[in-house]
């Protein structure tokens, strides 16, 4: 455990875990997004929707998605500055199945038309995980280097993608696969030691059957 770890981020209060980590939610968010968002429907859970508000989560998780940090002096106003960029959002209070205490779930469309479904939880001192992705078991912490492959269930999809790290000597730190049924949709999630060049990832996009490529690569920014 590091000094961050007990003390907490640094942050525009007044809680570490509803504010805090709500920023760091929305943000993650937007970078999964890879685009502007336009629109979300976002639900909070458990501790996020009963004393959520008055924590500020719902202004947090806004920050978060138009790019503000923990550390952003502007995120009391965060639904100001949405307005101002044409960003509309609704809440909901929302019940997760076996979700963490400190959940939200992101519906999100952004300006090029990109869907995106995200549930993530904030664990406390400045870490937060994204527990699932477009309705599929994730549950990664995007604090490395971190590749996320939507793929149909296909055999090679693996090696193809592991083949292209060891070539361009990309050292894989943790793999997890994923898939809601035999056959159906998979989400291939890699964490690695060293960045991913991004002609790599621009490879990987036109690979058939292959459905959507994001890499977050936030070096700390989290």
């Amino acid at each position: 455990m590091n000094i961050f770890e007990i003390l907490g981020p640094v942050m525009v209060g007044p809680s570490s875990s509803h504010t805090a980590g709500a920023v760091r939610i929305g943000l993650i968010t937007r970078k999964l997004l890879a685009e502007r968002p336009v629109k979300a429907v976002i639900g909070m859970s458990g501790s996020f929707a009963a004393t959520g508000r008055g924590h500020g989560t719902d202004r947090a998780l806004i920050a978060g998605l138009l790019s503000m940090r923990p550390d952003d002096m502007r995120i009391p106003d965060s639904f100001a500055y949405a307005k101002e960029e044409g960003f509309e959002f609704s809440f909901e209070q929302v019940q997760l199945r076996d979700a963490h205490p400190n959940s939200a779930l992101i519906r999100v469309i952004g300006e090029k038309g990109r869907k995106l479904t995200v549930q993530a939880s904030f664990l406390g001192g400045g870490r937060i995980m994204v527990n699932r992705l477009d309705g599929i078991d994730v549950n990664c912490t995007c604090e490395m280097p971190t590749l996320i492959v939507h793929n149909m269930d296909q055999p090679g999809h693996v090696a193809e993608v592991t083949s292209m790290l060891s070539h361009k000597s990309v050292n894989i730190a943790n793999m997890s696969l994923y898939r809601n049924k035999r056959g159906g949709r998979a989400v291939m999630v890699v964490e690695t030691d060293q960045p991913i060049p991004k002609e790599s990832i621009q490879w990987l996009e036109h690979l058939e059957g292959v459905i959507k490529v994001t890499y977050i690569n936030v070096g700390g920014e989290l």
